[in-house]
This record gives structure tokens, sequence and C-alpha cells, in this order.
């Protein structure tokens, strides 16, 4: 009797252990999500931001405000920026999606580790500066697009690439991390509603705007 009884009592001290342990596991899992979700780095933008009005001022685009997007942060959070020069400030973000490469269009292949190019076919998005010059129809979202002017040598090929901005239906208003934002075949392409935030801005400019994507 006395042996059943001192079983019966370790059995129950190693269950509670074991679930203990495991319940010490199930706590843990969720922080670690959140603290894996990327946040956009601040001081990085605000040196992108003294740079950009910089470029502005010296190639005579708008110096109110420029767009910088952040490749090197998931796409499932917002990485597109329109920053203020006067005030030095963000003062909108949306997602925005990127090229798909040889991954599946429309998916999220590469949420958080594109790649890029300038070649023409590789379905992929060009790092660089770009002119948004010429306002036009698109196919796609509320039918509004903006050429893509290529300034440095990692995005020449733009215009012949037809690589514009313009919006999505499939483009989410909110943040979908840890899913990524669909990918295309390298347009950035935003939300129809934070299209339709967007657009007038840029044609109240006046100037052509400074587009900086950016990793």
């Amino acid at each position: 009797m006395k042996v059943f009884a001192v079983i019966f009592a370790l059995s129950i001290v190693f269950s509670c252990t074991n679930e203990s342990k495991g319940n010490r596991h199930l706590v843990a899992d969720s922080p670690v999500k959140e603290e894996n979700r990327p946040e956009a780095d601040l001081f990085k933008m605000a040196a992108k931001g003294k740079d950009a009005l910089k470029f502005c001022t010296s190639e005579k685009l708008n110096t109110d405000f420029c767009i910088l997007i952040d490749m090197s942060l998931h796409s499932g959070i917002k990485r597109f920026f329109v920053w203020d020069f006067k005030t030095k400030s963000i003062v909108k973000k949306y997602l925005v999606g990127h090229g798909c490469g040889s991954n599946q269009w429309s998916a999220d292949g590469s949420k958080d580790n594109p790649q890029f190019s300038n070649e023409d076919g590789s379905h992929l998005s060009s790092l660089g500066k770009y002119k948004l010059w010429g306002r036009g129809h698109s196919d796609w979202g509320i039918n509004i697009k903006y050429l893509m002017h290529g300034l440095e040598e990692t995005n020449t090929n733009a215009l012949k690439r037809y690589i514009v901005f313009h919006s999505w239906d499939r483009m989410s208003d909110d943040e979908v991390f840890p899913k990524g934002s669909p990918e295309g075949w390298g347009c950035p392409t935003v939300s129809n509603n934070a299209m339709k935030e967007i657009d007038p801005i840029i044609q109240e400019s006046g100037k052509p705007v400074l587009m900086w994507i950016y990793q």
C-alpha cells in the first residue's frame, strides 16, 4: 500500500512538472512572434529624407514631400512612406507590394526576402530613385498610374519594363503580418484607398515627385 502511495505521488509530481514545462512553452510562443515583427527604422528614414531633399533640390523635383519605400521591411507591414520635408516626418504610410520574380504571381513567396533586378522579364522590382511624372490610365485598381522614370543604374529600364506606380484590388488597407502582400511583376502597388489618398497629393504638387525604393 505504501509503495502504491509513493508511486502515485511521484506520478502527480512528474505530471505537474511536464504540464508546467508545457505551459511555459505555450506562453513563450506568443511574445516571440511579437518580437519578430519588424519596425521601421526612423533614424534611417530621417537620413534618407535629408539626402532626398538635397537630391530633389538639385534635380528640380518637388521639395514639399517625397515617397520613401523601405524594402528591408516585411511586405506585410506598412513600408511605403510619404515623407514631409518641412516637418521631417511621416505623414502617410501604406502597404506596398514588390515583384514576385520566379515565385508565384499574387502570392507572398518573398515577403521577407525580396530580390531585385533591372532586367526586362525578371518580374522583380528595382531599387533606386525614380521621378514620378506622367499620370495615365491603368488597367489595374482605380485605373490610375504614374510613370516611373529610373534615375540610377539600378532602375534605368523601368519604363522599358512597364514598371509603373498603380493600385491593385488585391492589396490590403491594413497590415497583414505575418502574411505578406501579394506580389506582382515588379510595380510598387498599393491599395485602391491608398491611391485615392496619394493621387491628389501628387497632382497638387505640380512638380515631379521623388520615389526612392531602397533596402
